[in-house]
């Protein structure tokens, strides 16, 4: 496979491999739906295995619906971070229009001092709106909400005094806020874009990077928007940031297994949002199509490496991660998936990358 030479990103030894999960409900082996409780279990089981394998990163998505288990991922990245000693802790994402931004940067302050400084944030809108009631905040006020608290989280990250005001939320001057991190730059922050220009912008005005959710359709479509992340930056005459790429997908032994094991839980929890949001049933045509060109990584690890790899090349991309839990997925599965993608993905990957150079 010949690997496209479009923009240049990392290099192979620095690009960022990591995994991402939401804590997805999972069922035992008896058919019983596993405790949220037991998932989360789960959850630390699966980044303290990534780290032992190497993998770069685990980030956790937060959720308030119940086919999710995680709704403070900070809590579970302190549990994790006692159980692991190198792979970065990160949320995909916290909803940070529905939460307020000094809260966040304190929860994320103290993540990265008890992980010796392995903590980061990926911040976003979100996908899914049940934490706006939840909080009491309008849907009405979606997109303000986001754009007034990033401004603040941005602000907090000089780590000096602070003073903004806002409609959303009671102004602050010259607050300090506590504690502070060992990081020259603050908390390690990202933004989680869906692919619009308007947010690709954001993220450069704001001066925090970007991480592209790539959850349908051929990575290649979303090239414009990682040139003109670039593009901006140097038109703006600012150090080019990275750039990141988030998508689903599943490792297993060969490409029939991984894709037979996949596609009963795509199934499921496409319909299910689907049905949410008023998208016709999804079908195993649809499903093959994301898996043979499309934004779902699945196969052998030697197919999966592949694909990440031309994705990397691709969009000029820093990092990867890999949303390896997919809906009901057994925690057996997801285990396999993860040592498959610490102990040949990674590796593949990096070969793929040097030798394309």
């Amino acid at each position: 496979m010949t690997l496209p030479r479009t923009v240049a990103g990392a290099s192979a030894d620095e690009l960022i491999l990591g995994l991402d999960t939401f804590g997805d409900v999972t069922f035992a082996p008896d058919g019983s739906r596993n405790s949220d409780a037991q998932v989360l279990r789960d959850v630390v089981a699966q980044a303290t295995l990534a780290d032992q394998l190497g993998v770069d990163a685990i980030t956790l998505g937060e959720h308030h619906r119940d086919d999710f288990a995680i709704s403070s991922p900070e809590i579970a990245l302190a549990a994790i971070a006692g159980k692991t000693e190198r792979i970065l802790l990160g949320t995909g994402v916290t909803v940070l229009s529905s939460d307020d931004p000094v809260r966040v940067y304190e929860r994320f302050a103290t993540l990265d001092a008890v992980s010796s400084g392995r903590a980061e944030v990926i911040l976003g809108r979100g996908s899914f709106t049940e934490s706006f009631p939840l909080f009491g905040y309008r849907l009405e006020d979606y997109d303000t909400l986001f754009s007034e608290k990033l401004e603040l989280f941005a602000q907090l990250r000089s780590e000096g005094p602070v003073t903004w005001s806002g409609r959303h939320r009671t102004p602050l001057v010259e607050q300090e806020v506590y504690p502070k991190t060992e990081q020259p730059n603050g908390v390690n922050a990202w933004i989680g874009v869906g692919g619009s220009p308007q947010s690709v912008l954001r993220s450069v005005q704001i001066g925090i990077p970007m991480m592209l959710a790539i959850i349908g359709g051929a990575p290649e479509r979303f090239l414009p928007f990682a040139n003109l992340y670039r593009q901006t930056q140097a038109e703006l005459g600012r150090e080019q940031m990275p750039l990141g790429v988030h998508s689903p997908g599943h490792i297993a032994e060969n490409d029939a297994e991984a894709r037979d094991q996949l596609w009963p839980h795509f199934e499921t929890n496409r319909n299910r949002i689907g049905a949410e949001r008023g998208w016709p049933a999804t079908t195993r045509a649809e499903f093959e199509r994301e898996a043979d060109s499309g934004s779902l990584y699945v196969g052998s690890p030697e197919t999966v490496a592949q694909r990440i790899a031309a994705t990397v090349r691709t969009l000029g991309a820093d990092r990867f991660d890999l949303k390896y839990s997919n809906g009901t997925m057994p925690h057996a599965q997801q285990l396999r998936s993860i040592e498959l993608y610490g102990t040949v993905v990674i590796p593949r990957v990096r070969e793929l990358l040097r030798t394309a150079d």
